[in-house]
């Protein structure tokens, strides 16, 4: 509806129709401008703008039933004129309202004689769809003028969808090719609005099948991401590029793929084209697309065309990188039955199993290690996909990783093991989880703190409690000599300090600047835990 009122991309500046940007920016509560509606619409748009904020509304339960959304824009077409004009370009507006659109003779006016006037009622009659009086008003001066953002009257008249008015402008000698401010040639507008016709039309007569806009979208782009299949065979069957790229890199393939138009991915499949393609901005096929996205369907008619399962993008991700990450399991097995390399590692040396175990997906997890995957690969940092899985709280899937081998006393970096992980990010449920697979409680990292030593300066009780009674080393030392008590003592947690004394933690300690828990403890201002220490 916001397109419709202002004639303009919403979130101006990211890729077209990119799924994941615009659900980053709705979720965030960002809406487009409603002020860009322009203060001359028509009175009734009000009750479209209403029902527009109405269904965008952040909080889902005010949003209207869609049924409802139907029934009350059907209300207004009739008032509005939506199923009469496709308003795609604004038109020149008469001065005089009340003049008749009616036919003029040619003896009434020529545009040398007459007023914009006389131009600007053409336009209107091709926007009232009145085409026998647009064409009885026709002139041959009318076809070489430029509109409104460069708009030419072929512009408009393919935006009215009449074919005949399209053979008409042509026949008084219409340039083909001409192309709006926003570069969109008449072709384009005919493939944007999936006017066959016209598209066969225009082509039939000349225009430029491979001609983009500003931003080097061909006609075949737009069809290709509408989904369109009659067009997209159209123009391909007209001679259209399949391999031409936007200025980002994105063949028409690409689009698709993205769209999950599976009839317009065979199209382009059954023709001449590399289906390993890559596009500019992140180097990836429509294979890695199509993997991103979840389509199944398209993921499956790339493999079986050639597509590469192990292609890399700029940062080396593969296909399976990247749906392991989005947890379309369905992909996931396609691209390994279909012999993808389970074991590949991208730039940040992550595995597949790294990014289903980071992001909790279980049975991808689950998959890949049937499959071979090694279960203990390291990135770059020296995480495991155990590192990670502790490190989200996805205990479900460290517990799968455990289960095939994966290591819950690998260290990383620093040092620290998935234990150490879990206590520093309070991640009390995993712990709990990695005590009960046997995890070493007293594995110092590198600067000799245990996992107790982190519960306690987190003030986690349930994770102390939890590490005491699988046997933690409540005397530690770390490599500056404190032990779990002055960090509780430090941080002021009466109940982690009654706990460790309970558990026959040494008071008398002192850290390497000489300072025992109870000195800690007054230093801090914790007057409670400080009495509770001097009681012994």
């Amino acid at each position: 509806m916001w397109e419709i009122l202002t004639q303009k991309k919403p979130y101006h500046g990211s890729r077209r129709n990119s799924l994941t940007t615009v659900l980053m920016k709705v979720s965030s509560g960002r809406r487009p401008d409603i002020e860009m509606i322009p203060n001359g619409k028509p009175r009734e748009c009000d009750e479209m703008v209403t029902i527009m904020e109405q269904c965008w509304d952040q909080e889902p339960e005010e949003r209207p039933e869609f049924s409802d959304t139907v029934r009350k824009t059907e209300g207004l077409n009739d008032v509005l004129g939506i199923g009469v004009c496709s308003n795609v370009y604004e038109t020149h507006k008469p001065d005089d309202p009340k003049r008749s659109p009616g036919c003029r003779r040619k003896s009434t006016y020529s545009l040398n004689d007459q007023s914009d006037n006389a131009v600007d009622d053409v336009l209107n009659l091709l926007q009232r769809k009145d085409f026998e009086s647009f064409r009885c008003s026709l002139r041959k001066e009318h076809v070489s003028m430029q509109f409104k953002d460069d708009n030419t009257l072929l512009h408009y008249a393919v935006v009215s969808g009449d074919a005949k008015s399209v053979t008409d402008v042509l026949t008084l000698g219409a340039d083909l090719n001409p192309k709006s401010a926003r570069g969109y040639t008449p072709l384009i507008v005919a493939a944007l609005h999936r006017y066959h016709d016209i598209c066969s039309l225009l082509s039939d007569h000349g225009a430029d099948v491979n001609l983009g806009d500003g931003d080097r979208w061909t006609p075949l782009h737009f069809a290709a991401q509408n989904g369109d299949g009659r067009v997209v065979r159209l123009l391909l069957d007209r001679g259209a590029c399949a391999d031409l790229k936007e200025k980002d890199g994105w063949t028409a393939l690409h689009l698709a793929a993205q769209n999950g138009h599976e009839a317009v991915v065979r199209l382009f499949l059954s023709r001449p084209g590399s289906v390993n393609e890559r596009e500019d901005t992140q180097g990836r096929t429509a294979l890695h697309v199509a993997s991103a996205y979840g389509h199944v369907a398209i993921a499956k008619l790339l493999l079986g065309n050639g597509a590469d399962p192990d292609g890399r993008d700029n940062t080396l991700a593969t296909p399976l990188h990247l749906t392991a990450e989005k947890g379309h399991y369905r992909v996931a097995r396609e691209l390994v039955v279909k012999g993808a390399d389970v074991n590949a590692v991208d730039r940040r040396h992550y595995t597949a199993l790294h990014f289903a175990a980071i992001k909790g997906h279980t049975g991808i997890c689950r998959l890949l290690l049937v499959n071979r995957a090694d279960p203990n690969p390291r990135t770059s940092q020296g995480w495991t996909p155990m590192h990670l899985a502790a490190l989200k709280g996805h205990g479900t899937t460290m517990l799968e990783l455990e289960s095939h081998r994966g290591s819950v006393d690998a260290q990383g970096e620093g040092g620290w093991t998935p234990l150490h992980l879990a206590c520093h990010h309070a991640q009390e449920e995993v712990v709990s989880k990695l005590l009960s697979a046997k995890a070493d409680p007293d594995v110092p990292e590198n600067r000799g703190l245990t996992a107790l030593h982190l519960a306690c300066n987190g003030g986690l009780f349930p994770s102390v409690l939890q590490l005491i009674s699988h046997g933690a080393n409540v005397d530690a030392r770390s490599g500056s000599r404190s032990t779990p008590l002055h960090l509780a003592a430090k941080n002021g947690s009466v109940p982690i300090v009654k706990a460790l004394l309970l558990n026959g933690a040494a008071r008398s300690y002192e850290d390497s600047a000489g300072c025992t828990a109870v000195s800690l403890a007054r230093m801090c201002h914790n007057d409670e835990v400080a009495r509770l220490l001097e009681e012994g």
